[in-house]
């Protein structure tokens, strides 16, 4: 029998009756002669309840700690999905990231995963159950319990895919597969039918919340196809894989990232290399490097910093300021907006555009960021949703 992984989101398992609809979805692809494995991630806003009151405990919770307490969420998940299938007289069975054989390195709070070995899945698939698998988390070589990072549990469901070589991967989540904006910003936002791993990967990186960036990155590197869709109807979704159309030069979406910060430190003062390190040291990522100042000008490094995984802010500013001084500054204020589209770089007609947009709203560009995919502009946060409006209407036409 084929197999067929399928993800939930916490809203589409924010409560018992959600889990209950979950478990009859679930039941109706088992009857169409496959077999299942269910990846879940934790009701609702548990996982940001559980972060909340650990920093009630402590302004920058020691990491190896808060995995080991955001992954209850999922296991809460997991554990009522599998008692409402058999409720419902399906054979199911729960496993924990580790369980379910899935290393990773020892990264705690953003691990990515190295090998995984789904040798009991497999055995209870034999046996004619679901497989329910708590989303976002593994076991690291050290056998310490790890977590993916938000957004982490479409990781889980696509490595399992690979792993069990599964017929495909299908991720839902409230909205019928990837739109060309968020519809909450840009209600005439357009469905896609398709996108590519480097598109989608793009999009997701710089704000898209549908996927996770790490996923498609994966699934890319693996060959899955990922199903975006809905959990509340039987709606087409968007399929994400590997294109080999001629590349399409039109913009595919924008969207706007208000989760993050921007880091700047003196070129002149030989200290870029440090806070690199220092980054490194603390787990922080960066999504973006820029520099302004040629030929030896005066001139400064940007770094722009994603927050979503960044679990003590507070005290990254303080250790910041301590270690290296007036030399860096950390601004908050600060998002970005961006286009995704193959070639859209191709020239400067897409970029003079954006900037005119910005102008007549009044937007001040801080930084520019392209890339053969991707245009972002660095605006200040009130400017995140007027922009990124106007600039779906300037490329997409609504």
């Amino acid at each position: 029998m084929p197999i067929v992984v399928q993800k939930y989101g916490g809203s589409s398992v924010a409560d018992v009756e959600k889990i209950r609809k979950v478990a009859r979805r679930v039941k109706d692809t088992r009857e169409r002669g496959y077999q299942v494995v269910v990846v879940v991630s934790a009701m609702g806003d548990t996982t940001d309840e559980l972060l909340a009151l650990a920093k009630q405990v402590s302004p920058d919770p020691p990491r190896r700690e808060l995995d080991m307490l955001l992954t209850c969420g999922e296991r809460i998940s997991m554990a009522l999905l599998s008692m409402a299938l058999q409720e419902q007289g399906v054979p199911a069975i729960s496993f924990t990231g580790s369980q379910s054989g899935i290393i990773t390195n020892d990264a705690h709070s953003q691990a990515r995963i190295v090998e995984v070995r789904p040798y009991r899945i497999q055995d209870e698939l034999e046996q004619g159950k679901v497989v329910i698998v708590a989303g976002y988390q593994g076991v690291s070589y050290k056998k310490e319990v790890t977590t993916l990072g938000r957004g982490g549990s479409d990781t889980t469901a696509v490595a399992l895919a690979a792993a069990l070589s599964a017929e495909s991967c299908e991720i839902y989540s409230d909205v019928d597969g990837v739109f060309s904006a968020d519809p909450r910003v840009v209600p005439d936002a357009r469905k896609l039918e398709t996108l590519s791993y480097d598109e989608m990967q793009e999009l997701a990186s710089a704000g898209a919340k549908v996927l996770n960036a790490q996923a498609v990155e994966f699934a890319k590197a693996k060959g899955i196809v990922i199903l975006a869709r809905t959990a509340h109807g039987q709606g087409r979704g968007t399929a994400v894989q590997e294109l080999v159309a001629p590349a399409d030069t039109r913009v595919k979406g924008v969207t706007a990232e208000a989760e993050m910060a921007v880091l700047s430190a003196s070129v002149e003062s030989g200290r870029v290399p440090e806070l690199l390190e220092f980054l490194d040291a603390r787990g922080v990522r960066g999504r973006a490097l820029a520099f302004d100042g040629l030929m030896g000008r005066e001139g400064r490094a940007f770094i722009a910093v994603p927050l979503q995984d960044v679990h003590g802010l507070e005290a990254l500013k303080r250790d910041v300021g301590a270690r290296f001084g007036e030399v860096v500054t950390l601004r908050e204020e600060v998002g970005t907006v961006t286009a995704v589209g193959a070639g859209l770089n191709a020239d400067w007609s897409y970029l003079r555009r954006a900037l005119g947009v910005a102008e007549e709203l009044g937007a001040k560009v801080h930084a520019v960021h392209t890339s053969p995919l991707q245009l972002s502009l660095l605006v200040d946060k009130q400017h995140l949703k007027p922009l990124t409006a106007r600039l779906h209407r300037e490329f997409l036409g609504a």
